[in-house]
């Protein structure tokens, strides 16, 4: 079960043996951390699991240290203090075979991974400077979890919360989640970056969504005002939320302040009792989400996704049906291009045929963009159903000239000897000539000042 949760920033200045003189200057945080930490040592948990912003961080999955012990220091803030805490490994089994099941990415970082991938295995700032006020707090020496969030999207974070919670229930641990991270890190120019007004915006908003146990409110924030923002919290945030999904909680915010540029924000979250679960919901709205769009799919995209699901599921290639027929009528070069929470998950294509006709140029760039493209690790099984496609027919390409380029309209071939590189149109964040042929250029492995042919293309996009 979850007995407490909390939110916790992580500045090492606030460890008074680093902080020292400038102590003074946090002292709300030191006060809010104090009074986080007696509540949870008060909760009585048999287990604390961190979750980090720092650490091992991916892309594309959630991890977590999978060593017997657990430690870590400040060193590399000027202090020797340290702590060595043994892992939960049982809790960590069962989160992850719960993961498995639920088809979210969750990575166990053991001896052997860490060394292979040269990863760290210490614990870090995000866990230590909390770990600090908890031990302070008279914490016992319980076990604990290092888990680092991944940039997964929404949904999949605040799903493994709820795992982490089932995991707990399952195997009868009393367990406190403590959400390490710090808010807006662009309150100032004097802090790490550059001020922007969107710093204090987001600030405040999570400040309020909290008091009034709004986790729908949370959720939804913006994601352009999460960037702007500069934070490294939000995502902490929605896993602590996800270990509450079905309960009932009180909030308390211990603290706030944001000095040097950067918000710390501390708070307390007391499950009650159960509640209705938002879960529920987001699964709900996903599956109207996913049906509305493959209703109104263009057949050049149901086709492409036909054929990818159907070689991960199944490795066969289906038929092609009665309506599609019109695929089979020309040929044309054809990129296919895979989204996932509006990332790129694989893109492939020809820019001549390379087939007998349209419906197979698709499917074969299709199979490629999701189980071939080097960038990527093949697409699985769980992820089908979150994959976006699109599939451009590219028109015929024609030589031009530097002046002849639109990067809107128009998607650029360069060639120089035997090196060859395109660029589609209508790329997000391409929008001029030079940022177009630079691409280009970089693809292709020409120098950014060498001499190139050029040709240009329209493309017919279909999503």
């Amino acid at each position: 079960m979850i007995n407490y949760a909390v939110l916790t920033p992580h500045p090492p200045l606030i460890v008074p043996a680093i902080g020292k003189d400038r102590l003074k200057d946090v002292n709300s945080t030191v006060k809010g951390m104090q009074k986080l930490a007696g509540q949870v040592v008060a909760s009585g948990p048999e287990t604390l699991v961190f979750l980090t912003p720092h650490g091992n961080v991916f892309s594309d999955c959630i991890s977590a240290l999978a060593i017997s012990q657990l430690k870590g220091d400040f060193t590399a803030f000027g202090n020797s203090l340290g702590f060595d805490c043994q892992n939960d490994l049982k809790l960590l089994a069962e989160i992850k075979s719960e993961a498995d099941r639920r088809g979210i990415n969750f990575a166990l970082l053991d001896q052997d991974r860490l060394n292979q991938y040269r990863l760290n295995a210490q614990l870090d700032h995000g866990i230590l400077v909390p770990l600090y006020y908890l031990k302070q707090a008279g914490l016992p020496q319980i076990p604990i979890l290092a888990i680092s969030i991944g940039y997964l999207s929404n949904l999949e974070l605040y799903t493994f919360g709820s795992l982490i919670k089932s995991a707990a229930e399952k195997i009868g641990r009393k367990t406190a989640i403590i959400a390490s991270g710090d808010m807006s890190h662009r309150l100032s120019n004097d802090g790490p970056y550059d001020y922007h007004p969107d710093g204090a915006s987001f600030d405040g908003k999570v400040k309020e969504l909290i008091q009034k146990n709004d986790v729908q409110g949370i959720f939804n924030l913006p994601e352009k005002l999460r960037e702007n923002a500069g934070e490294c919290g939000y995502r902490s945030i929605i896993i602590m939320l996800g270990a509450l999904d079905s309960s009932s909680f009180t909030t308390e915010v211990f603290s706030y302040e944001g000095p040097m540029g950067v918000g710390y924000l501390t708070a307390g979250f007391n499950p009650v009792e159960s509640g209705s679960s938002f879960l529920d919901q987001l699964q709900t709205e996903k599956e109207t989400n996913i049906r509305q769009r493959r209703e109104q799919e263009s057949l050049p995209v149901r086709w492409a996704r036909m054929n990818l699901e159907a070689y991960i599921k199944q490795h066969a290639i289906p038929q092609l049906s009665e309506d599609m027929k019109e695929l089979a009528d020309k040929q044309a070069g054809v990129f296919v291009s895979l989204k996932k929470n509006g990332q790129l998950r694989g893109c492939i294509g020809t820019i001549m045929p390379a087939y007998k006709d349209l419906s197979e140029e698709i499917a074969a760039n299709a199979r490629a963009a999701g189980t071939d493209d080097p960038r990527f690790a093949p697409v699985e099984t769980y992820e089908l159903e979150d994959v976006v496609y699109s599939v451009d027919i590219l028109g015929q390409a024609e030589s031009c000239g530097q002046e002849d380029l639109d990067p809107s309209k128009y998607g650029v071939i360069v060639s120089q000897g035997g090196k060859r590189g395109l660029l589609l149109p209508a790329l997000e964040g391409v929008d001029t000539v030079e940022e177009q042929l630079a691409i280009a250029k970089q693809k292709a492995g020409i120098a950014p000042g060498g001499k190139c042919s050029i040709m240009r293309f329209e493309v017919k996009r279909f999503c």
